[in-house]
């Protein structure tokens, strides 16, 4: 597929496209500052102007299309990454402003291309407790995809919104939009060089519930979610399987979430964000456990 990539130069983009290129996906990346990635174009651009948007969505991959003769043509499938991608980055009104605006302008833009496939990255943060002003506890784990999301801070809050711009946008013509509530994003390095610290202090991780997704297997999660049609929107977690931590979930509620109900039984490893529907209706397998890259954990 020809995918138009918007924010492949952050964190998890920069992981993510190389796997599609991987998989045979033609990807340009539509962002502020340049990836550099072999086999990708950069196409620099602002996803709150709509106008580069709508320029940007029906153009060329590359030089080499030049060669085809036929012009510049809507894209297959948009990956939308593109945001600021945290709070306390900026003021709270310009996280809104990107985040928001900008996700707007590209599934409406897509959308009335007639592109028919697009992938949103949504958050964890979504589910109210990440970014809490306070300590706060979740409604209940395992945290699942019909939880009654409520963030109280604007970086959550506007990804609860552009789920609802997405939903809005496949009701009224009949897109496949999916929209990823991606995890805490771990890069190849950062499991040897963060991990023995979330070991000795897990409280820096009560925030995320202990979840963390491979951004290689954040890449298979989208390349899954390119390759799957017909399902309208949809919401999943995007998430590894197990949690990241060294202690079992028995230990893990009884420490920092001792007031949290527990809906259904939990594996002693299973991340309290499940992704059980990404397993189930993706097809997803993650191939990244952290025990298989922290020094003195083999793979179990």
């Amino acid at each position: 597929m020809r995918v138009f990539f918007t924010g492949g130069s952050g964190k998890a983009g920069k992981h993510v496209i190389p796997y599609l290129l991987g998989q045979g996906h033609r990807v340009l990346n539509f962002d502020k500052v340049p990836l550099g990635a072999a086999g990708c174009h950069d196409l620099l651009g602002d996803i709150t102007d709509a106008g580069q948007v709508y320029s940007a969505l029906n153009g060329h991959a590359g030089y080499d299309e030049l060669e085809t003769g036929q012009g510049a043509r809507a894209f297959d499938a948009v990956v939308h990454f593109a945001a600021v991608p945290r709070m306390l980055m900026c003021p709270d009104t310009e996280t809104w402003r990107v985040n928001v605006v900008g996700t707007y302008n590209v599934i409406e833009a897509a959308v009335k291309m007639g592109i028919t496939k697009i992938v949103v990255a949504s958050s964890e943060t979504t589910y109210g407790f990440c970014f809490a002003d306070g300590r706060a506890d979740p409604h209940q784990f395992p945290l699942t995809e019909d939880y009654d999301i409520d963030p109280m801070d604007t970086y959550g809050t506007s990804k609860k919104v552009n789920e609802v711009t997405a939903r809005s946008f496949a009701r009224r013509s009949g897109a496949d939009v999916y929209a990823l509530r991606i995890g805490n994003v771990v890069e190849p390095h950062e499991y040897a060089q963060n991990f023995p610290g979330y070991f000795a202090d897990p409280e820096l991780r009560r925030r995320n519930a202990f979840n963390y997704v491979d951004a290689r297997d954040l890449g298979q999660i989208v390349d899954l979610c390119l390759k799957k049609d017909g399902l309208g929107f949809q919401v999943f977690n995007a998430c590894n399987s197990t949690n990241g931590m060294n202690l079992p979930n028995e230990t893990l509620l009884a420490r920092y979430f001792p007031k949290v109900p527990v809906t259904r039984n939990l594996a002693p490893w299973e991340s309290l964000m499940s992704n059980e529907k990404a397993r189930r209706m993706l097809g997803f397998v993650d191939q990244h456990d952290w025990r298989a890259y922290v020094p003195g954990y083999g793979t179990t």
